[in-house]
Formats: C-alpha cells, sequence, structure tokens
C-alpha cells in the first residue's frame, strides 16, 4: 500500500529506514539467534555501499574485498597483540582500509572499464596468495582466530557484545547511508557522476576527473573496510578467503540485487541474499548458489534496478501529475 501523496519523496525514505531499523530491532529481540545473520548483512551491506560509490561513476571493481579483507586482518592483529577495545579496532581497521585504497587508488585511477575490474581482482588476488603463503604472521588458510574485546571498554559476554555491536552496526549503517547520499548529492559526488557520462568534459570544465576518482576510491575502500572490521569481529576470526575473488563477487552481486540508485538498496540486498543464502543452504545442501542465480534473473527482468527500485516505485516515490517535481535520482534532498 502506498504512502500518503502528502508526503515528499524524503519523508518517504526517511519512514523508509526508520521501518526497516525498527523491523530488525523487533525480529532480533523476538529471535535472538538472528543477531549474527543480521551482523553478518549489515557488515556486507556497508561494503556493497563502496561498491555503489564506484558504480555511480560507472565503474565495476571485482576485487574490492580485499579492502575488507585487509581490515578484518588489521582487527584480528591488534586484537592479538594489544587486546585492545572494540571501538578502536574498528576504527584501525577501517583506517587502514582507508589507506590502502588511497595508496592502490593512485594507481587505479588512470583505468576504466574491463581494466578497471581486472586489476582490482588483480590486487586482491595477490593479497590472497601473500595471506595464505605466510602462515607465520598470518595463520595461512586456517586464518587467525582473536578473543573478544571489551566493548566501550567495558567485558562483555557473548550475547550482551552480540547486542552492543548489532546496535552499533545499525548506526553506523544509517550513518554510512547518509554520509554515501550526501556525496553523491555533493559537487564531488557530482563530479564523479559526471565521469560515468562525459569524462572529457569534466575535463574541459577545469576539474581533475582522476583526482575526483580517487576521492571517491578511498571512501570506497574505507566503507569496505567498515564492513570488514564489523565482519571480523562478528566471527571471532577472519580468514584468506575474506579477500578471495567470490566474496568480491558476492559484493557486486548484492549491488545488482539491491540496486546502485541509493544506499538503502546496498543493505536491502545485503538482508536479502545473507538470508536466502542461509536457507538456501540448509534445504538445498551444496546447492544454494543456484538459489541465488535464480533469484538475481529473475530480479533482472522483474526490477532491473533493483528491490530498492521496485520498493521506491511502489512504496516510496509519489505518484505525481502534471507539474509535480518529486525528485527520484537518489541524490541526497
Amino acid at each position: 500500500m502506498p504512502l500518503p501523496r502528502a508526503l515528499s519523496h524524503s519523508s518517504r525514505l526517511q519512514l523508509l529506514v526508520v521501518a526497516l531499523v525498527a523491523a530488525v530491532l523487533t525480529l532480533t529481540l523476538m529471535l535472538p539467534w538472528l543477531k549474527t545473520p543480521v551482523l553478518l548483512a549489515l557488515a556486507n551491506g556497508l561494503a556493497v555501499t563502496g561498491v555503489i560509490v564506484l558504480i555511480r561513476a560507472g565503474q565495476v571493481s571485482f576485487g574490492h574485498a580485499m579492502f575488507a579483507c585487509l581490515a578484518g586482518y588489521g582487527v584480528a592483529f591488534v586484537g592479538r597483540a594489544w587486546h585492545l577495545d572494540a571501538l578502536l579496532q574498528i576504527a584501525l581497521g577501517t583506517a587502514g582500509a582507508a589507506a590502502a585504497g588511497a595508496l592502490i587508488g593512485l594507481f587505479m585511477v588512470r583505468y576504466r572499464g574491463i581494466f578497471f575490474g581486472m586489476l582490482n581482482l588483480a590486487f586482491s588476488m595477490v593479497l590472497f596468495s601473500v595471506l595464505g603463503k605466510f602462515g607465520a604472521v598470518t595463520g595461512g588458510t586456517d586464518g587467525l582466530r582473536f578473543d573478544r574485546p571489551t566493548f566501550g571498554f567495558v567485558p562483555l559476554e557473548r550475547e550482551g557484545f552480540e547486542t552492543a555491536l548489532l546496535l552499533l552496526a545499525l548506526l553506523l549503517a544509517v550513518l554510512a547511508g547518509l554520509l554515501v547520499q550526501r556525496y553523491f548529492g555533493s559537487v564531488n559526488g557530482q563530479a564523479l557522476a559526471a565521469i560515468k557520462t562525459n569524462e572529457t568534459r569534466l575535463e574541459y570544465l577545469g576539474i581533475s576527473a582522476k583526482r575526483v576518482f580517487w576521492g571517491g576510491y578511498v571512501l570506497s575502500a574505507a566503507l569496505c573496510g567498515l564492513g570488514g572490521s564489523l565482519f571480523a569481529l562478528t566471527q571471532g576470526l577472519v580468514t584468506p578467503e575474506m579477500g578471495y575473488w567470490v566474496r568480491s563477487g558476492e559484493i557486486v552481486f548484492i549491488a545488482i540485487l539491491g540496486g546502485s540508485g541509493h544506499a538503502v538498496g546496498a543493505f536491502i540486498g545485503a538482508f536479502v541474499f545473507e538470508f536466502v543464502k542461509l536457507y538456501a543452504a540448509a534445504l538445498l545442501t551444496g546447492a544454494w548458489q543456484l538459489a541465488l542465480g535464480l533469484v538475481l534473473i529473475v530480479m533482472v527482468f522483474v526490477a532491473p534496478k533493483g528491490l530498492f527500485g521496485l520498493v521506491e516505485r511502489h512504496f516510496v516515490k509519489p505518484h505525481s501529475g502534471p507539474g509535480d517535481g518529486e525528485r527520484s535520482d537518489g541524490a541526497a534532498p
């Protein structure tokens, strides 16, 4: 049932976000076992928002899981060495991913299209190989396990820690969504979108496309690192598989499934992906990828703009008549 027409597009989006957050809190309160899959979905959603930033520029990365992996290993290393608080571990993991993105981005901003996607994949596979080979430091293919840290410098049991981490993850998801939408609506965000449409004209206006793209790439890496940090703390274990090309493919899969028009789509897609995967793995052991593939094929035909496009069309976007001028381009209101 559509929302009342009197509400603006931005108000409808805000109500949608509030409803989603309330639904998550209610379900995890009623069914505590959902905390872990919800945390994993939120971590994936944060990583997907990073990929959406690149899609805004018309570029797709097939190796962005490497930043989530780097952040996860950063969390594990500082957790094992210094037993830092969870909040500090998240901050350091995210900062490490952003720093890696700043360095790699200096090289990546020169490339576009398939070259950009495959070079990201190459970097991620180098990282995967290094983590697997240097077992004395990284734990090899078995990965690294670390103890549950304090949260806000308060030691918590597993249930309390998961609850606190869930609330933090929800807060970070909302803030990340707002940040991405504000970025899309900013001068740099509009310039990033111009890379997709007419990069040459952008240069003629005196704006460096490489500088703009580098800023977007660093933001993308930081968001992936934030998701990787939460993923590591949820699992208490990091392995090289976090940076494998399959994980990067899953992030792109979720971006297509949820839709790249708005940051909310990243989280809708992440939740659908996580729970389809969860139940498909239980019901179709060894063939859950088949179920996910069928879901994506159906979505391509039914909702080319992803799940968010479907939700926006039926529940968010006002049915405007002649003269109505509501915005629905995904930019911040």
